[in-house]
């Protein structure tokens, strides 16, 4: 079989994207910089065309998720022009977080390829000597190897100097050329304006744990609660036998446990009036008309609202433009609800219930959250503030199309 003159471009994302971290933001965290994948994907295929002069047959993309469960930026480039991504696990030791899988997934498909000469040309953008048999395979097949390095911030090598030695053609990305795709975020910067802040809101958040929930006994029905409700998320692995809620850390409280302030059983202190508690939830202590839950109970769903062709039109719009912030999925959600209301008298009435979502909107909600890997486990513990901001998005986006609406719900 012929060789074909064309050439591919392997990419190890973990590698790619830790060092334009480090070089950019001091620091190898990727959450310390954003990057625009149209942009970067152009110019590697750009950059490999001109150094290769063949075409491009494909960019595969190499990176961890956890799980394997492609997160949100990996579903926009799977769906991109001549890429293909391949998923290793990501996985938690001793506090730091490393792929697995990947590095073998690279050198299966560099070598793979090169057997079937379906290149010319490979570019390997990548610093981890694992790959070096692979790279002496490609060659022997005749392939030509070309492997790029991204500027090391302490001007030094990050890659392995035997992959360095052995490849054919060798180049480096700038910080003139990572920048046209990569940024580094102020740090302390967020993704969107904070929400405005809302009295009943603030009251929760500033609340203090009772004392009963600190040192008395946990309730008999905590922890299956705590396992069924869509709001909290599974419960946090207990501590030498007792609630890690009992031991204060966890830094935001619940609804179970403001509601020992003014349970019905009138265990604790009373809670002062402007830190009545409203929830998300219909569990826990709520002080809320009769009427409300079944003015709630009437509001349709999405779900109920979304045709088929628009079911589909939402999944692109996901793949491809929305961005997994939790405050923008929150607000892409309520847009969708809001758009296909057939009353407005809906709109009315789910205004007048803030700040607290019904029970079923409120689920459907964050399960829709859950699609953009929000609401997982992060540092062994269920991220409260992404909940808050997806329906701060939520309120957000409502009050913008009734104004005025909400605040009479307070």
């Amino acid at each position: 079989m012929d060789r074909v003159d064309r050439c591919i471009v392997l990419v190890d994302a973990g590698y790619l994207l830790g060092a334009a971290a480090s070089l950019l933001a001091g620091e190898p965290s990727r959450s310390r910089i954003s990057v625009d994948h149209a942009a970067l994907i152009q110019g590697l295929r750009e950059r490999a065309e001109s150094d290769t002069q063949c075409p491009l047959l494909r960019i595969y993309w190499f990176d961890g998720a956890p799980d394997r469960v492609p997160q949100p930026e990996h579903r926009r480039l799977r769906v991109m022009p001549r890429v293909t991504v391949r998923l290793g696990a990501l996985t938690r030791s001793d506090g730091r977080w490393a792929q697995k899988g990947v590095d073998a997934a690279m050198h299966a498909e560099l070598t793979e390829l090169a057997r079937n000469r379906a290149c010319a040309d490979v570019v390997l953008v990548t610093g981890d000597g694992d790959l070096l048999p692979g790279m002496m395979a490609a060659k022997e097949h005749g392939v030509a190897v070309h492997l790029w390095a991204v500027q090391a911030a302490d001007g030094d090598y990050n890659q392995s100097e035997d992959l360095v030695a052995e490849a054919d053609e060798r180049r480096v990305l700038d910080r003139a050329w990572i920048i046209r795709a990569v940024r580094a975020k102020e740090i302390g910067g967020v993704c969107a304006p904070p929400p405005a802040p809302r009295p009943e809101i603030a009251a929760i958040l500033s609340a203090p744990l009772p004392e009963a929930a600190l040192a008395g006994p946990a309730e008999p029905s905590a922890a299956s609660d705590a396992d069924t409700d869509p709001h909290r998320g599974p419960a946090a692995p207990a501590a030498n036998g007792s609630a890690a809620r009992g031991h204060g850390t966890k830094g935001v409280p619940t609804p179970k446990d403001l509601a020992v302030l003014r349970g019905p059983t009138g265990h604790g202190p009373a809670q002062p009036a402007s830190a009545t508690l409203r929830w998300s939830s219909d569990k826990g202590w709520v002080d809320r008309p009769a009427a409300e839950s079944q003015e709630a109970a009437a509001l349709p769903v999405l779900a109920q609202l979304t045709t088929a062709e628009q079911r589909w039109a939402d999944r692109e719009e996901d793949i491809t433009t929305v961005g997994g912030d939790p405050l923008e999925v929150g607000q892409v959600f309520a847009r969708r609800w809001m758009a296909r209301l057939p009353e407005p008298v809906h709109l009315a009435t789910l205004s007048a219930l803030y700040p607290r979502i019904p029970h079923r909107i409120d689920g459907e909600l964050l399960r829709y959250a859950a699609r953009f890997g929000l609401l997982a486990h992060k540092d062994d513990q269920i991220d409260e503030r992404d909940r808050y901001a997806i329906r701060a998005g939520f309120w957000r986006e409502i009050e913008a199309h009734a104004p005025g609406q909400t605040a009479a719900g307070e």
